[in-house]
């Protein structure tokens, strides 16, 4: 069974940064993708940043240029999300998935999802 558990959420001012945490169980990490998705009150779960884990290859989206950076560490089972100079626009939940493709993957086809960590961006 695949598990995926996000930490490091929480409370910070606009220009601030944060640093989230997804470490998961049960795949064989180094042969997945694994991604970060976020979900704002009434709207849809959308597409953060993703990695490949074995390449490297990072696949940013518009919300995360220039801002947020995806690492990971293979020996931990962790994926590292770096959120820079976050604005109140960047609050919401934010959940790590996991799949072989996941890069490749609409948001509607993911099944399997960390259980979400919030962050709220506020003066």
């Amino acid at each position: 069974e695949v598990r995926l558990v996000e930490s490091g959420g929480g409370s910070v001012q606009p220009g601030g940064s944060l640093n989230l945490s997804c470490t998961a169980s049960g795949l064989a990490f180094d042969d997945w993708d694994i991604g970060w998705f976020r979900q704002a009150p009434g709207k849809e779960r959308k597409g953060v940043i993703c990695v490949t884990i074995k390449t490297n290859n990072i696949y940013n989206t518009d919300s995360s240029k220039g801002r947020f950076t995806i690492s990971s560490d293979t020996a931990k089972r962790t994926v590292y999300l770096q959120m820079n100079s976050l604005n109140p626009d960047d609050t919401a939940v934010y959940y790590c998935a996991a799949d072989r493709q996941l890069c490749l993957l609409a948001t509607r086809q993911i099944v399997n999802w960390g259980q979400g960590t919030q962050v709220t961006v506020s003066s």
